[in-house]
């Protein structure tokens, strides 16, 4: 699907996607080639199904940012992303309202939790945890890997402080949010196993923040209630606490793991940020524009016929946003395939836009700022310790970071 007046595409032209990416911090090579000639590509997923694949920013915007279209998990002709299952195409999404006046709703009482004011006051925490997990680090000595070292553990504190979990459970949180992000990785039945344990476990977690709330976020939603004076109904809590889970632990994870590499991977970056300290706020929203390895993308899922880019989108479409290929568009930004930590205003998508944008983006970019800052003043020699082709990317899950991120100081 093209253009009105571009050639159409092919059934032999149906993209496999995700799309292949040769160098782990490089975007792939179709992206320009996609937003130029075919903003309306038609896809097949892991699963197997058929999507289509927008990559320009204008069209993931109009999408993204329409209310009508949510994931529609439950559709029967919705696309599958995965053969086995995961976060997207499992019961617990069900629970949660994708879209119109309940999804906004529930919004509502989350977003009281994740103001810009609240995690100002929970930044402190969030920089002396991360000073913490530095210092273990240079003590343990060098070459380090950033991401097990830092960038795993911070989230999953951050999520396991915020849901009122005990750290001992941290290891069960991060093996859960594996699983629910499947793409390819695991199979049907371990990803089956795992919503079964979380669900067990979140039950069981909330039954006893009912008997004795905390100063948590799970806490206060037992205890809220709705516009409607409605409270939250325990398979909704249970959701949400997965959502929480899934969002906040893995994307920040992989996100602090890139950051550093794509600081570090051209040294004068991470000099530039050392001389001027006020560059880091900036620095953050370009490096979540930069981002090559974003991940799956939104998937959405048309319940009316739209237009995008000249082509005509049947109702019952599944539509795949890719906000990292937009975020390289040089119709929407200037030398969008150069990285620039001065780059104001940076209006990327890397968090969505509209109705569904990311709840916890605030708490992301307290986190990565906090990082940052923490690096740069704790390890101010810090370097990658292996070149940036010798970078390995994490495959088979919806959200993409590396493997590991070898560093030196």
């Amino acid at each position: 699907m093209g253009h009105a007046g571009d050639e159409q595409m092919s059934d032999e032209q149906v993209l496999k996607y995700p799309l292949a990416r040769p160098v782990a911090l490089e975007p792939p090579a179709e992206w320009a080639r996609l937003r130029e000639q075919c903003p309306v590509a038609r896809v097949k997923l892991p699963s197997g199904d058929e999507a289509s694949l927008l990559t320009r920013y204008a069209d993931v915007r109009q999408v993204l940012a329409d209310p009508r279209f949510g994931r529609g998990t439950g559709a029967p002709d919705a696309a599958r992303l995965s053969e086995s299952g995961g976060v997207f195409d499992n019961s617990m999404a069900t629970a949660l309202p994708q879209i119109g006046e309940a999804h906004q709703r529930w919004r509502r009482m989350i977003s009281r939790w994740f103001t810009v004011k609240r995690m100002a006051a929970m930044r402190p925490a969030i920089e002396a945890m991360a000073e913490r997990l530095v210092e273990e680090m240079v003590e343990r000595g060098q070459p380090a890997d950033l991401r097990a070292s830092l960038g795993f553990p911070l989230p999953v504190w951050v999520i396991c402080d915020m849901l009122g979990v005990p750290d001992s459970d941290r290891d069960k949180f991060a093996y859960w949010s594996d699983t629910l992000l499947n793409l390819t990785r695991y199979t049907r039945a371990e990803v089956e196993a795992s919503q079964t344990e979380f669900a067990t476990y979140m039950q069981a977690h909330i039954a006893a923040k009912r008997a004795e709330p905390g100063e948590d976020l799970l806490s206060e939603l037992i205890t809220a209630t709705d516009t409607d004076g409605d409270p939250m109904p325990d398979a909704v809590l249970r959701a949400t606490g997965q959502g929480l889970l899934v969002a906040g632990h893995e994307t920040t994870a992989n996100m602090i793991g890139k950051m550093a590499a794509m600081l570090l991977v051209d040294r004068r970056r991470w000099e530039q940020l050392l001389a001027d300290r006020s560059l880091v706020r900036s620095a953050v929203e370009e490096v979540l524009r930069y981002d090559a390895n974003l991940g799956f993308g939104m998937a959405r899922y048309l319940t009316e016929e739209i237009e995008v880019a000249g082509t005509p989108l049947p109702r019952g479409t599944t539509v795949v946003c890719d906000m990292a290929a937009a975020n390289r568009d040089e119709t929407a930004f200037d030398n969008a395939g150069k990285m620039d930590l001065t780059r104001s205003p940076n209006p990327h998508l890397a968090f969505g836009a509209g109705p569904h944008s990311c709840l916890g983006q605030a708490l992301a970019r307290t986190e990565l700022q906090a990082v940052l800052e923490v690096l740069l003043r704790r390890v101010p020699s810090l370097k990658l310790a292996v070149a940036a082709e010798d970078l390995r990317r994490v495959e088979g899950l919806l959200v993409t970071g590396l493997q590991e991120v070898p560093v030196g100081w």
